[in-house]
Order: C-alpha cells, then structure tokens, then sequence
C-alpha cells in the first residue's frame, strides 16, 4: 500500500512515498495493569471477549490503510480511536498519527476478525521518532467524536499511559526496530463515557516540549446493511 507522507524533521521537510508491506495493530498496550483492565471492561461490556495476552499483535492487511478524508464502513456499529503510528523506513523510524476504527458488532465474534474489516486511516505527517523519543512521555493523545450531532472530546491521555514504541517493537520482533515497510498501531488509552459510533472522528498526538501537533480527521460514511 502506497502511503505519502511529509516528514519534518529538525529544520528540514520532505515529501515521501512509502510502500507499506506489513501493517501491525498492538492491541492491550497500556503499561498500567489496570488502565489495560479498564479497555479491556470497556469492550467487555460490547460483548467483546478478554485477550488471550497482553500486548497483543494482530497482523492486518496494509490495503486497509488509508489517507482519505472520508471512511465508508457497513452498518452503525463501528468506531475509531487515536493510535500513535510507527512508520519503519531506510533511514529509522517516523512517529505518526492514525485510528484504528473497528467494527465493534464484528469485534464480539473475533478481535482478529473485526481489525480487517475497516480502513484504517492515518495521517500524512510524520516526526522523526529520535526527536521525540528523550520526551515521549510528555506527548499527548487526544480524539473528539461527533456524535448525534455534537462534537465531544473522546480520548484525552499523555502518552505514558501506553508502552513505549521501542518497548512494543522489542516485544514484537525481539530487535530495536522493524523492517522497512512496516507500521505499527501503538495503542490507544481508554475512551471518554466509553466507545460508541460517531460520524466524524478528529484525532491529535500534541508534542507540548516542540510546540507542534500531528492532526487527522475523517467523515464516517455508513453504508446500509442488507440481505
């Protein structure tokens, strides 16, 4: 899946085209027992079985990716919710922004499932990850949902709340990084009133120590469900 993205990085910016080969979604991937506890009773109460471990890595295929600025999904029952992105490339890795939108009807028959059944979009800038990384714990989630109309903030959360990018490559690959081509989901904190479906979902990662934003926002297109 070709991907374009502008990368910024110290003084400098370039445009880039990247061929995604490897999409990976870390599911669980709170550091806190019981903030992974809390996602985990978020979803149980949609009928969404518990983990078989934590973290968890669910390969997706990378033509769900997506930079569009509208979604379409089948039916009213999905979601989405604010992830940092690891983008791995020839010269290291590059922090982004995405949402892992789920189908959550789909989601309580099978987690692996309900992950290739929407697009996942993500944004179409990116940091390099060596000027964040001495801070990350300082950088801060954020997603608003609208929904039934009204623009509410939906996830608010420092990033410290999840595992640290080189902490679930470490778990996933044994190494200190991924092969180019590759992205990673690194997680999302819990939701504000809990998950429910919106129509527009906008997402920001807020680095407060550079003073910048990654930002992306998407229109969900709910098509009908018929048989």
């Amino acid at each position: 899946m070709l991907l374009q993205f502008e990368r910024l990085a110290n003084d400098r910016t370039d445009q880039i085209g990247v061929e995604i080969d490897f999409l990976i979604i870390a599911g669980w991937a709170g550091r806190d027992a019981a903030a992974i506890e809390h996602h985990i009773e978020e979803l149980a109460a949609l009928g969404i079985p518990r983990p078989s471990t934590t973290p968890l890595y669910y390969r997706v295929a990378a033509q769900t990716l997506t930079q569009a600025s509208r979604l379409a999904v089948l039916g009213p029952d999905s979601s989405g919710e604010v992830e940092p992105v690891i983008v791995a490339m020839a010269d290291g890795l590059w922090i982004g922004i995405g949402s892992d939108h789920t189908d959550r009807k789909a989601e309580a028959s099978g987690i692996a499932l309900s992950k290739q059944l929407c697009g996942k979009p993500v944004g179409s800038q990116l940091w390099s990850y060596a000027s964040v990384e001495d801070h990350w714990d300082e950088l801060v989630l954020r997603s608003w949902a609208t929904i039934d109309g009204t623009r509410v903030l939906y996830q608010d959360s420092p990033v410290s709340s999840l595992r640290t990018p080189r902490d679930l490559i470490r778990r996933y690959a044994g190494a200190g990084t991924l092969p180019a081509g590759t992205l990673m989901f690194c997680g999302t904190p819990g939701a504000i009133g809990g998950i429910r479906p919106g129509t527009r979902f906008e997402m920001e990662l807020s680095d407060p120590v550079l003073d910048r934003k990654l930002t992306h926002a998407y229109d969900v297109d709910v098509l009908p469900v018929v048989s």
